[in-house]
């Protein structure tokens, strides 16, 4: 079996040699499809996080650049109405304050998620080492039902 990736569309076709003489099984078509639904999923992630994560930064860049623009023009209105020192320096270190709290939070945030992201990937593994013993276990059950199960002197 031969697997070619198309570029432009990131489709993944699989290619049989010899399809005449392969003859198809269930197991086989069942996989086969799979797999390539898989590898189509796969091929399209990355570039969708990229571009959710182009977005998200030029949101933020836009909610930036409009409070640079408007600070600009209040600055003006602001020093003639010539406010007192003492209360830019309450009002600055209350800003600060707030800021801090959403950084703090922006962190805790980050860090959960990669704890979550570490805790799904961790039961993912369990899951899969489950799953092989589950599937090794078939295996031989079904491997010694055909065995007992075979007409004696026939092959």
């Amino acid at each position: 079996m031969e697997k070619t990736i198309n570029e432009n569309s990131s489709q993944v076709h699989v290619i049989k040699k010899n399809s005449e003489s392969q003859k198809k099984s269930v197991c086989g078509v069942m996989k086969d499809s799979t797999l390539n639904v898989i590898q189509k999923l796969e091929s399209e992630i990355p570039s969708l996080f990229q571009e959710y994560s182009d977005l998200y930064t030029r949101y933020l860049h836009s909610i930036q650049d409009i409070f640079g623009t408007c600070s600009l023009v209040e600055k003006q209105y602001f020093d003639k109405m010539e406010v007192d020192q003492n209360t830019l320096n309450v009002y600055d270190g209350y800003l600060n304050s707030t800021a801090n709290i959403f950084e703090s939070q922006i962190d805790l945030y980050a860090n959960f998620v990669k704890m979550y992201i570490q805790f799904k990937l961790s039961q993912i593994d369990s899951w899969d080492k489950y799953q092989h013993a589950c599937v090794n276990t078939y295996a031989k059950s079904w491997s010694e039902f055909l065995q007992r199960t075979q007409v004696k002197g026939a092959k």
